[in-house]
């Protein structure tokens, strides 16, 4: 007897859905196997906390579990040494995932949930991203499993993005043509919150200014001196009171990373680093040649010299609603950290260094935020990957709650099994978040109309650091 179409058409899709549950369970009960490798993984990146552009062992580690398990690499890309790209299957859709592995300088700390700086080191990973490295491998593999015990077509990427602090390393990938054929970029980040919001962030740029003047004896001759720290102090002052007439979302800071050897020696070199961000990328070079202006006019005051090279420059982050409420739905599916007692205990000790914490700490690393477009006040050169393809990012709660990034405590939260819950909440949501669009063509389609909508008619990407060729040295 023949069926009735209806009654096929509902057949074939429970068939599929029952499926695709059972298809999306072993993805996780595979995650859930392979947890302690892809601990161990971050816990050995954290040791080596590398530096952004010398992450040569980092890099190194990354390629090598993605090539043993299947994926093609293509290592050295976009003249970075450490960036690669890693890659499964063929044809389309292509979706992407990020992951970063640099660290900061000059922090460090051990595990310990009190100040305990390790002697040994002279940098740290305070903003995670040796957990946004291993996980986003770890999801980049189970989705390969995924694929391949599935018959699922297409092409899963995976972008090894060096020297993200400060170094931009995105961009230059992106200005390299890396990302063109790609759907849709899947990311995450280390924070003390569960949150897959679309976001944003401020567009940034910096420099390094650099004065030269007349050495001569302080006291003997100071007149015979020209002092290129006059130079940089000059310029320093201008700039704070140019801070007045900036708009309020302007966000400025400097360090003055030379300023002379001795006092009784008047420095014939001095410089100084820049950071200006703004929400907009256009006002941000208007403001920038302002910043320009006042150390030409320190130089001229001072009788010094100045040049700059420009470090690097990111552009906000282009939110994607579409692909954010996709995460977002995937992240509440998988549900936030669940803290042991021992977890509590140490975050608890930990809390006690913060200036503002969670009362129940427990409650809130595993609360997912509600869902929410927000700002942040950061900047990161996935920016620029957001202005060339549709891309979305999320956060999980791998901090204890409360911390700020960028802090000791980041590392040390890191450096535990806080750290690797959060990165795993991370890797099973990214992953089931790119199970979706690998499955679902109208949902890169809805994805790529609003990222065309949001971008605008004639839109042409501009990368806010020039032509300039990557800066392999500036954390040397």
């Amino acid at each position: 007897m023949q069926r009735p179409a209806r009654f096929v058409a509902l057949s074939a899709l429970l068939f599929t859905g029952v499926a695709q549950a059972q298809g999306e369970a072993g993805l996780l009960a595979w995650l859930d196997r392979e947890q302690p490798r892809y601990a161990e993984l971050a816990l050995t990146l954290w040791d080596k906390a590398e530096l952004g552009y010398l992450e040569t062992a980092s890099s190194a580690l990354l390629q090598g579990v993605l090539a043993e398990e299947g994926f093609s690499i293509e290592a050295g890309v976009a003249g970075l040494p450490t960036a690669f790209v890693a890659s499964y299957g063929s044809g389309e859709p292509v979706i992407g995932l990020l992951a970063e592995f640099d660290a900061l300088p000059g922090i460090s700390q051990t595990a310990a949930p009190v100040r305990e700086a390790d002697p040994e080191k002279h940098s740290g990973h305070a903003c995670g991203h040796h957990l946004f490295g291993a996980g986003s491998v770890a999801a980049a593999v189970a989705v390969r499993h995924w694929m391949e015990d599935n018959g699922i077509k297409g092409t899963l990427r995976l972008y090894g993005t060096p020297a993200e602090e400060g170094g931009s390393g995105k961009v230059y990938m992106v200005r390299a043509g890396l990302f063109e054929d790609v759907d849709s970029v899947l990311v995450w980040h280390p924070a003390d919150r569960n949150m897959a919001n679309p976001s944003t962030t401020l567009a940034n740029k910096s420099a390094k200014f650099r004065f030269r003047g007349v050495s001569s004896h302080a006291a003997v001759a100071p007149e015979r001196g020209r002092s290129a720290l006059d130079g940089v102090e000059a310029m320093n002052m201008m700039a704070n009171l140019l801070r007045e007439h900036m708009p309020q979302e302007v966000r400025m800071h400097y360090v003055i990373t030379s300023g002379g050897s001795a006092p009784n020696v008047v420095p014939d070199f001095a410089e100084s680093f820049y950071y200006l961000r703004h929400p907009e990328a256009a006002t941000l070079e208007e403001l920038w040649a302002r910043l320009i202006a006042t150390a030409e006019g320190a130089a001229l005051g001072t009788g010094t010299q100045m040049s700059y090279e420009v470090i690097h420059g990111n552009h906000s982050v282009l939110a994607n609603e579409t692909l954010a409420r996709a995460m977002h739905q995937r992240l509440t599916e998988v549900g936030g950290v669940q803290y042991s007692a021992d977890d509590l205990a140490y975050a608890n000790q930990l809390a006690e260094s913060l200036a503002r914490s969670e009362t129940d700490l427990a409650a809130a690393a595993a609360r997912i935020e509600p869902f929410a477009p927000s700002r942040s006040m950061g900047s990161t050169d996935v920016g620029d990957v957001s202005w060339v393809v549709p891309t979305t990012e999320m956060r999980a709660a791998t901090w204890v709650p409360g911390t700020a990034p960028h802090t000791w405590q980041a590392i040390a939260a890191g450096g535990t099994d806080i750290g690797v819950k959060g990165m795993m909440v991370a890797a099973k949501t990214m992953a089931l978040t790119a199970t979706d669009l690998l499955r679902q063509p109208e949902l890169l389609r809805a994805a790529r109309s609003e990222f065309e909508q949001r971008r605008g008619a004639g839109f042409i990407y501009r990368p806010l650091l020039g032509d300039r060729e990557p800066p392999l040295d500036y954390r040397q």
